[in-house]
């Protein structure tokens, strides 16, 4: 949630080796899922929050746009109870046969038009009687009575206005009131600083944790999203660090008597990926997908930027906590403010990352061409089906790979076009560790393309993409050569050092300022061009210059493997000939990847 007056912006700142690498890269998957048709009834467990992906609606989105008449009242009057009740008819109407379940209420449930907002004796908030004359209880019986799942909506810490000079007590908390709850300064966290930082040194904060979650549970509330949530939404330092929080809510939730999804809010920190994984079951790993504009999204606001930020988390999500892109809002459009083009695009990078899937279009008038994006069983089985989020399998750029390994031993084949004019990509079989024909499914058509030989082209629109499933032809033959091997020559300030995840223990780093590692005595029997596969370790997306033999080279982006511990593979195409050939990762004046190995094909 941003603030009311300031909305929230993206800143731009022999044995078939590389098919080892590429299992790594593109991961084993878990269990099949269900059919994409099976729609549970039974009342979950805490065991069975988040096994796959959550999907549903969200009423973020439409409350923040300027589309014309979603807000007549002013900002982020979209949210009462009549336009939430009529977004849950219509999700158990069009889209809950296809798996979406979830009726998530977002910020602004307890402030009035003014965004004023409303709480009761325990300092919790209480529903604005003018949004939700009812009351939110009201509401969840409701969306539970369709078949359905209620979501609601906090910022993390104590709310200003909730504080009531120290005094307010504390429900089932004898003695606790808000003056305990927080430290002594006052000292503001949460990505608007709207909030005083909890003091969990003190039980009273957990007592009003426990008091927030039992509120929710009695109301029959199945979800919630914490916001502002530190370190993250464009905070850092001590008073931004709010895992104690998630731990809390985590500890509160399991003793409220009723199974809640905890989803955590916005840009958070990889670098407290295993404290998301631990405390939570899924995090938004970007800012708002939203544009805050005319329409309910952009390409260029931050859609596009998914693509630079997801492959860093791609290890860090599977079963019982995901990678949050944001809402997908691609059925309303030219409400959505995107081409069909972007739409697909849009959609399927949120399936193969298995990022949650809820839309926050208006349901009750989606497009027939949005509908048939949002209801593809085959791609909403990408999304669920357990296994590991895709990631590039060649270099960042305007014309992009991406795949997975599936659970049935299948892969999941994307190509993007992120260029603003129309072209072709290219995926070479090579690059997954198999060759010769493979049986490919285009997966958005619903048709066989049959055999395709070693690889697969389409030509795409500006922003355009195609999604495949491709059952794999040979294990490819391909010949190791390690980064640290004494043959190689290093310049500048490359060194060999140790790299617990790397092949060998060892791999060639400081890539920087001139920089250089060449891979001496590459051998192949014919001349060609060859996919090979590299091995890399980079915490962020690097650059690097690659070149065969004496050739000028190509300035490549690799993506970041999301921290300096984790081995990540992309492939690049070289000319090779046949004979001996050097290959050199070339720092030029930058900073670069540090290099663990690289796998040549055998054969073209």
């Amino acid at each position: 949630m941003p603030s009311p007056t300031i909305p929230r912006r993206r800143l731009r700142t022999g044995v078939p080796l590389v098919a080892v690498a590429l299992a790594a890269l593109l991961g084993a998957g878990a269990a099949q899922a269900a059919p994409a048709d099976a729609v549970t009834t039974k009342t979950p467990t805490a065991a069975d929050i988040a096994q796959r992906p959550f999907m549903g609606w969200t009423s973020w989105t439409m409350q923040s746009s300027k589309y014309p008449g979603l807000n007549p009242d002013g900002d982020y009057s979209y949210l009462t109870e009549a336009n939430v009740l009529k977004q849950a008819d219509a999700l158990a109407s069009k889209l809950k046969r296809y798996g979406y379940e979830y009726v998530n209420i977002d910020a602004g449930w307890w402030r009035d038009n003014a965004w004023v907002p409303r709480f009761d004796q325990y300092a919790r908030q209480a529903p604005d009687p003018v949004r939700f004359p009812r009351g939110m209880q009201v509401i969840a019986e409701h969306i539970h009575g369709k078949g359905l799942k209620a979501g609601i909506y906090l910022p993390v810490g104590l709310e200003k206005e909730a504080y009531a000079n120290g005094a307010a007590p504390i429900w089932n908390a004898p003695g606790c009131t808000t003056a305990d709850l927080v430290y002594p300064d006052l000292r503001t966290t949460n990505g608007w600083d709207s909030a005083y930082k909890l003091n969990f040194d003190n039980p009273c904060a957990q007592k009003y944790i426990d008091s927030q979650a039992q509120l929710f549970a009695d109301w029959g509330y199945d979800f919630l999203k914490l916001d502002g949530v530190g370190p993250g939404s464009f905070k850092s330092g001590d008073n931004y660090d709010n895992v104690a929080d998630v731990a809390a809510w985590q500890q509160a939730i399991a003793t409220a008597g009723r199974p809640i999804h905890l989803e955590l809010s916005w840009s958070l920190d990889i670098n407290h990926a295993a404290d998301w994984k631990r405390y939570s079951n899924g995090w938004r790993i970007d800012t708002d997908v939203e544009c805050y504009c005319n329409t309910l999204v952009s390409w260029e606001n931050s859609v596009d930027d998914r693509f630079d930020d997801a492959p860093a988390w791609s290890r860090k999500a599977g079963p019982g906590g995901w990678n949050d892109l944001d809402s997908l809002n691609v059925g309303n459009g030219e409400m959505d403010g995107l081409t069909r083009a972007e739409r697909q695009s849009y959609a399927t990078l949120w399936a193969i990352s298995k990022s949650p899937l809820y839309t926050g279009d208006d349901l009750t008038r989606l497009d027939d061409y949005g509908l048939s994006l949002l209801t593809n069983r085959e791609v909403i089985a990408i999304d669920q089906n357990g296994g590991a989020p895709a990631r590039p399998i060649t270099p960042a750029g305007d014309q992009q790979v991406w795949g997975a390994k599936n659970p049935d031993g299948s892969y999941t084949v994307a190509l993007f076009n992120l260029g603003d004019a129309p072209a072709s990509v290219t995926a070479h079989w090579a690059s997954f560790g198999f060759t010769g024909n493979a049986s490919v499914r285009d997966v958005w058509n619903r048709r066989d393309l049959g055999k395709q030989k070693n690889s697969i082209t389409a030509a795409l629109p500006a922003h355009g993409s195609r999604l495949f499933t491709v059952r794999p032809g040979t294990a490819l033959a391909t010949t190791s050569y390690e980064a640290e091997a004494s043959i190689n020559t290093l310049t500048g300030n490359a060194s060999v050092g140790g790299c617990a995840a790397c092949s060998g223990g060892q791999k060639v780093g400081n890539l920087y300022v001139g920089g250089k590692l060449r891979f001496n005595d590459i051998t192949v029997r014919k001349d060609g061009i060859y996919t090979v596969a590299v091995s890399y370790v980079s915490g962020d997306a690097r650059s690097v210059h690659v070149l065969s033999n004496n050739g000028n080279g190509t300035y490549l982006k690799f993506p970041s493997t999301g921290d300096w511990g984790t081995v990540e593979t992309v492939s690049v195409q070289l000319a090779l000939k046949a004979g001996t050939n050097t290959i050199t990762f070339d720092s030029g004046t930058a900073y670069s990847p540090d290099i663990d190995r690289i796998a040549v094909p055998q054969t073209r």
